[in-house]
């Protein structure tokens, strides 16, 4: 393919919780534009690997993984090191990688505070600014995936809500900080994977309906967005683009 077909062609793009859903998608969107890609993934190891073969097979050499946990300062730290000197370099920073589950009051841990705010925002903080060095010399960007409730309050989520509230404040932060050498947006899926542990089909139906578009989103849909973001955005910064069917046109 030529550079018109690839895009990122010789681009390096970590995408952290790329294994499976939402990430998977991204990975394989930006690997298609034909960026050398680095699937970060913490338990999904299977997946992980399935994914590697996957991508190695339509284009050798051009997919490796890291495992590392995104509560771990000094893994961070280490995974950007060792992307530099495998690759060289790095264009395209992905903070995909999301803890989620209910946090009703009353019941709070810690452990919930920490697994929550380290995925959603400790872990993007940290990674960031290991790889803040790298993104300024290539010129790159970062992308956060942040969500549609960290500006309208989600019930029984409130641990989750504020974590992406602070992703939000921290893409906005960054964008001013690391400018004008790299760019940091973010994205903001509205109904697009169900999550695992939620089946009931009465409220998902429910929320459906409250989008304009009247359906669900695709994976692709984020994927093309965060591609957009990473090749033809060159003079949008520090702002959050909700796909989401429309659905924070209502309440």
């Amino acid at each position: 393919m030529n550079q018109s077909t690839q895009p990122l062609k010789a681009k390096v793009a970590l995408i952290t919780g790329s294994a499976r859903r939402i990430g998977a998608e991204i990975a394989r969107t930006l690997h298609t534009a034909g960026a050398c890609v680095v699937i970060h993934y913490s338990t999904s190891v299977t997946a992980a690997e399935d994914l590697i073969s996957e991508l190695n097979a339509i284009r050798p050499g051009s997919c490796l993984g890291y495992q590392a946990e995104l509560g771990s300062v000094e893994s961070l730290r280490n995974m950007i090191s060792e992307v530099i000197l495998l690759t060289g370099g790095l264009d395209i920073l992905v903070n995909n990688a999301s803890s989620f589950h209910p946090t009703p009051m009353g019941s709070i841990t810690e452990k919930d505070w920490e697994q929550l705010f380290d995925s959603n925002l400790k872990g993007p903080l940290f990674l960031s600014q290991a790889a803040a060095p790298y993104l300024k010399a290539s010129k790159g960007c970062i992308i956060n995936m942040v969500d549609i409730h960290a500006q309208r309050p989600l019930a029984k989520h409130s641990v989750y809500c504020a974590a992406k509230a602070g992703l939000v404040m921290l893409t906005q932060s960054l964008a001013q900080e690391l400018g004008p050498e790299v760019r940091v947006n973010a994205v903001a899926p509205g109904i697009i994977i169900w999550p695992e542990t939620d089946q009931n089909k009465a409220t998902q139906q429910d929320l459906i309906s409250r989008t304009a578009l009247k359906r669900e989103g695709m994976p692709v849909e984020i994927a093309q967005t965060v591609l957009f973001l990473a090749q033809s955005a060159t003079y949008i910064t520090g702002q959050v683009i909700a796909v989401d069917g429309g659905r924070t046109l209502n309440q």
